[in-house]
């Protein structure tokens, strides 16, 4: 079981709000109207940990460990939201997101497959931790830059614990069933690796997740500005082709970790991913 090791790592480095931000710190005269619009919206989006924890737990009833950390991840997730939140109650008041807009942002997600969902997951914190350290560079308010900087390294060791609970899912069953894990997990790393072939950015928040809401059933559709995303990203914090490459390298790095196998591009790890697949349509029985 990891949940107990987890707790007892994270529990060791956990910030604490009151007395580790350095609110004294605020310069009015270094944030935007602009740059407060994408803390606001920043909030809301950290806010939608809630119904992806209801996904998690919900799909991983048979796995206790998981859903163990999952309170954990939960609690460190929702921190991110309220601490973003407290600065606007501080420093821009009329921006703090309304219960309704914090609201709009909890619907259910549709069942899906718990390994990819996980690998899914994993990529979105490796990218999350970048957005966070781009927007604390393009931030100049200190106090915003460090928050950015610290809620960046919550979601490296958030991506570091999936990686173990990727490695433990590979340790269980048969050689049949470790291979049908390593198909799942190389399915989803290549697609998030491969988000410079794609218009909108890939990650879970982004991504379609309930048909009977379709088109209104990504996190990003349900924000007050469905298109501040790919507008903070492109126009504001200016996450450019080295910021993504540094993304694809650390998906890349810690596929060859988990498969222990080296990854250099996409197609190396989309070859391994036909490899694997190939091996299954030869013996398909778990």
């Amino acid at each position: 079981m990891l949940y107990p090791e987890l707790f007892k790592s994270l529990e060791q480095v956990r910030w604490n709000m009151d007395t580790d931000i350095a609110w004294d710190q605020f310069d009015a005269s270094k944030l935007t109207d602009e740059q407060a619009q994408t803390i606001k919206m920043n909030a809301i989006t950290e806010w939608s940990a809630l119904p992806a924890t209801e996904m998690f737990l919900r799909d991983n009833r048979g796995d206790s460990d998981f859903s163990a950390f999952m309170s954990v991840w939960f609690f460190e997730e929702q921190k991110h939201s309220l601490v973003l939140m407290e600065y606007l109650r501080r420093f821009r008041p009329e921006l703090v997101p309304t219960e309704a807009e914090l609201q709009n942002v909890r619907f259910e997600f549709d069942p899906a497959p718990p390994l990819e969902t996980l690998m899914m997951h994993f990529c979105g914190e490796i990218r999350l931790n970048h957005w966070y350290r781009c927007a604390s560079e393009w931030h100049s308010e200190p106090v915003i830059k460090q928050i950015y900087k610290i809620i960046s390294q919550d979601e490296a060791r958030h991506g570091g614990a999936y990686l173990r609970y990727m490695k433990k899912a590979l340790s269980v069953g048969s050689a049949v069933v470790a291979d049908q894990t390593r198909a799942a997990f190389a399915k989803i790393g290549v697609l998030m690796a491969s988000s410079r072939r794609t218009e909108k950015p890939l990650h879970p928040t982004n991504l379609h997740v309930n048909e009977s809401l379709f088109p209104n059933d990504t996190v990003q559709s349900r924000l007050p500005d469905p298109g501040w995303l790919e507008r903070w990203l492109d126009n504001q914090i200016k996450f450019d082709g080295e910021w993504e490459k540094k993304v694809v390298e650390r998906i890349l790095h810690n596929m060859s970790l988990l498969f222990e196998r080296s990854f250099d591009t996409v197609q190396d790890l989309n070859r391994y991913r036909k490899e694997v697949t190939g091996r299954l349509a030869l013996n398909p029985a778990a």
